[in-house]
């Protein structure tokens, strides 16, 4: 019989699922396998494990995926630990990972000069924040529904330098691909609470009238593609149309 998991284990557990799709987590996953073998347990375990974080999942319970209904308590503790401090955890849930992944000790070792530390710890932040927001979309843009990687970007709701409590909240974040990032950062479009595409009078006045009908007016009124899990929370919502939005 397996020891129980750990804390250090189940945490990074919780960093795999947020890093896949709900519905394409199984034991044959290669992530799943690799982070598997490396923690000496099964794939199926593992996957249960994910299982267990998606009865948490208020979102995943909306949509009639309520995952395994059998848990500990320990998952329910990572699961509030992170949803209170997503930016401690994340990057903690990442050193995790690349440890036991990479054997890698000096991924944040006290020996690293203060710059060093900054760079790594953006570094962790941003490749958490990248594959949760990919993996919530099933790794398509939400408004256009682009599933080639390179050309999607993990956009932000409330920008990174103005919400460091939120700045690594899934639930912060849009995939799209690398035009409607830079229209939605400079807030040419923005989402209502229904979660429907917004365009700025601005947009519609300067850019080419064609341009903007082949790219823009296509979408407008339309709902985004909704996550499996981590759905927009609509007060970043709110806070983008009221700050970044030229309405």
């Amino acid at each position: 019989m397996q020891n129980k998991w750990t804390k250090e284990e189940t945490t990074i557990a919780f960093n795999v699922y947020c890093k896949i799709p709900f519905k394409e987590s199984s034991k044959n996953h290669p992530l799943i396998i690799a982070v598997a073998n490396k923690l000496g347990r099964t794939p199926s375990a593992l996957n249960m494990k994910i299982g267990n974080f998606g009865r948490l999942d208020p979102e995943l319970k909306k949509k009639g995926i309520t995952g395994l209904k059998n848990g500990s308590k320990l998952e329910e503790e990572v699961w509030n630990e992170f949803h209170g401090d997503w930016e401690n955890l994340a990057i903690q849930s990442e050193m995790l990972l690349e440890k036991l992944i990479y054997s890698n000790d000096e991924v944040l070792n006290q020996n690293h000069e203060t710059e060093k530390k900054r760079v790594i710890k953006a570094r962790l932040a941003q490749s958490f924040f990248r594959s949760s927001i990919l993996a919530a979309y099933s790794n398509k843009c939400c408004i256009t529904g682009i599933d080639l990687p390179e050309l999607l970007i993990a956009s932000h709701i409330i920008p990174w330098a103005k919400s460091e409590k939120e700045r690594l909240n899934p639930r912060n974040g849009l995939c799209l691909n690398a035009l409607h990032d830079k229209a939605f950062d400079k807030g040419f479009i923005t989402l209502d609470d229904h979660y429907r595409i917004l365009i700025s009078k601005k947009l519609k006045s300067e850019i080419n009238k064609a341009i903007f009908i082949q790219y823009f007016q296509l979408y407008e009124n339309i709902q985004i593609s909704l996550p499996d899990k981590f759905l927009p929370n609509i007060e970043f919502l709110s806070y983008h149309r009221q700050n970044i939005y030229l309405s």
